[in-house]
């Protein structure tokens, strides 16, 4: 199978991570590190972004849109119960064209996520802020499989 699948349509499985934005460079990696999991994304009808993110112990509803323009901008909303407590947060992301002399380049999506509605943090009687951003990275892990 090729890496290189027909970018006209996103649905299948990604590769999700996202990052603090830390300008440091002596942060280390896990410090940085905002989230991290799979991306899928169901067939829907045109413009329309339908799936779930989530990876061990966390998954979200994904539904917004896909604007077909030059790049793709994709703009979905992730809710769902974690832990017993909501989850909400907002993606704005562009898929990244394929570039005419790339060599395997893999499908990707970059963008920026922002936390909507607070929940407990990491740690006990932590709390994760509502208005806290990250930058995201999504890279074609390959086609949905049963």
């Amino acid at each position: 199978m090729s890496l290189r699948p027909n970018i006209g349509s996103l649905t299948g499985v990604w590769t999700y991570r996202s990052f603090v934005n830390d300008p440091d460079l002596t942060t280390p990696y896990d410090q940085y590190l905002f989230g991290s999991g799979y991306i899928t994304v169901n067939d829907a009808p045109m413009g329309v972004f339908q799936g779930s993110i989530g990876d061990t112990g966390w998954a979200l509803n994904l539904s917004g849109s896909i604007n077909y323009g030059y790049p793709y901008v994709v703009r979905f909303q992730g809710k769902g119960v974690v832990g017993g407590e909501e989850w909400i947060y907002d993606y704005l992301g562009f898929v990244i064209p394929a570039w005419p002399n790339g060599v395997d380049q893999v499908p990707a999506m970059v963008g920026t996520i922002v936390r909507t509605i607070p929940h407990s943090g990491s740690g006990p009687g932590t709390v994760a802020p509502a208005g806290v951003s990250a930058s995201w990275i999504a890279v074609w892990k390959g086609p949905v499989t049963a």
